[in-house]
């Protein structure tokens, strides 16, 4: 099978890696792809964003399988243009993919489906907004209603600086605050058939202890042992099947990978938000732990023959990943540093522990930073706590000028918190 996988993100490094390891793949292809997934698979150049640049290239490649990996080209249309060219693609069609590309659509998917969410309101004047903050009160939960890149909410007990980012954005959707941690679990689908993955937790806070502005996510885990053991079960029932069921019967059946971000509050499951895509950086902990070949399974849900798939091999191991940042991100992040270190972690802690690249480019024999979060340092272990030591003596040997990473990710999970 020759697949070509759409990005340039530690996600697409991480899907890459696990299509590269899949004994069916026989020509692996990513575009644009980054420094670190030229690695495992040839590089194609690409306007990502360009549906018919993208079937051109995936015709030119005779690809069997397309898989597109970030959101943007999906709400673009990249899949829609593909499946028109006549080749199989993993990823929902423009208007399936507005779950995440409207917060407002959503909602109101969420409400005809009955799935369990925040309430809310949607919001596009400075009066709406200001009676929107006053019914619900602090802490403030402010999402801007378009795609924002992992930073388009505000969560805080500021009422002014709800106000100013609600004011900041076009049309927002305010809603009230869910206690309780939360969880990301994916689901493969057809657009029938809905395949859960497991579940894993990520960290989108800046720095330890849950401080600093929100991020894309500094790190993950999974499994998560201190969720319900029937968790997953609860979510098909509640959330993931009757969405799917919703959107086909609206006559946009979503076809892909679909994320929900759930928060375990004290009156149960809530959804947060959905995503049309694989998580970053859950992908790179819940695909560490598949053992079924991936390529196959994506397939059966590009064809809308999921039913034939039989259920998913794990791992039990636990897997953990710690996002390494570079000077200032969120906010200004620098790029351009060379990155140090990445051959001793092939030669000293591997295969248990890998670099995942995310926001990275060569230059000559070098390879520099360029974007906000540069890697994702991945390792598996018997549990998390030797999940957590593997990665983070992984990422001592890294050496980027001015980067930052948190120290806690797992921690709490490893003790049995």
């Amino acid at each position: 099978m020759k697949v070509l996988v759409i990005g340039g993100g530690a996600r697409e490094h991480a899907l890459c890696r696990s299509l590269s390891l899949d004994p069916d793949v026989n020509a692996l292809y990513c575009a644009p792809g980054n420094a670190g997934i030229a690695e495992v698979a040839e590089l194609r150049p690409v306007d990502a964003l360009d549906g018919a640049a993208v079937a051109r290239l995936a015709t030119e490649l005779g690809a069997d399988l397309v898989v597109v990996g970030p959101e943007a080209p999906l709400v673009a249309g990249v899949s829609d243009a593909v499946r028109a060219a006549g080749i199989p693609v993993f990823g929902p069609s423009a208007q399936a993919a507005q779950l995440e590309g409207s917060k407002a659509f959503a909602k109101d998917v969420m409400a005809a489906a009955d799935v369990p969410t925040a309430r809310s309101y949607v919001c596009t004047t400075p009066e709406e907004v200001d009676t929107a903050l006053d019914a619900f009160g602090a802490p403030y939960v402010v999402k801007d209603d378009g795609l924002a890149a992992g930073k388009g909410v505000v969560v805080t007990g500021d009422r002014a600086a709800a106000r100013a980012h609600a004011l900041g954005c076009d049309r927002v959707v305010i809603e009230e605050y869910l206690d309780g941690p939360e969880v990301s679990l994916f689901a493969i689908t057809d657009g029938v058939t809905v395949l859960p993955l497991q579940p894993a937790q990520d960290f989108k806070r800046a720095l330890d202890g849950d401080e600093g502005p929100n991020t894309g996510g500094m790190g993950a885990y999974s499994p998560l042992p201190w969720a319900d053991p029937k968790l997953v079960e609860e979510v098909m029932e509640t959330v993931l099947q009757p969405t799917v069921d919703e959107l086909r019967h609206r006559g946009t059946p979503f076809s892909g990978l679909l994320y929900a971000g759930l928060a375990i509050t004290s009156r149960g499951v809530r959804v947060i938000e959905f995503n049309a895509r694989f998580g970053d950086p859950e992908t790179q902990v819940v695909l560490a732990r598949l053992r079924t070949p991936l390529a196959g399974v994506l397939l059966h849900a590009a064809n809308g023959t999921l039913d034939a798939e039989p259920p998913l091999r794990w791992s039990a191991d636990a897997a953990v990943t710690v996002v390494i940042a570079s000077h200032n991100y969120p906010e200004t992040p620098r790029t351009g540093d060379p990155i140090e270190g990445l051959a001793e972690v092939a030669a000293e802690d591997g295969p248990d522990a890998y670099v995942l690249h995310a926001g990275t480019r060569r230059e000559g024999e070098a390879v520099v930073s360029a974007g906000g979060r540069v890697l994702s340092v991945t390792a598996t272990g018997s549990d998390l706590a030797r999940a957590r030591e593997k990665a983070y003596k992984a990422v001592a040997r890294i050496r980027l000028d001015g980067s930052q990473h948190r120290t806690d990710i797992a921690a709490k999970a490893a003790e049995g918190r």
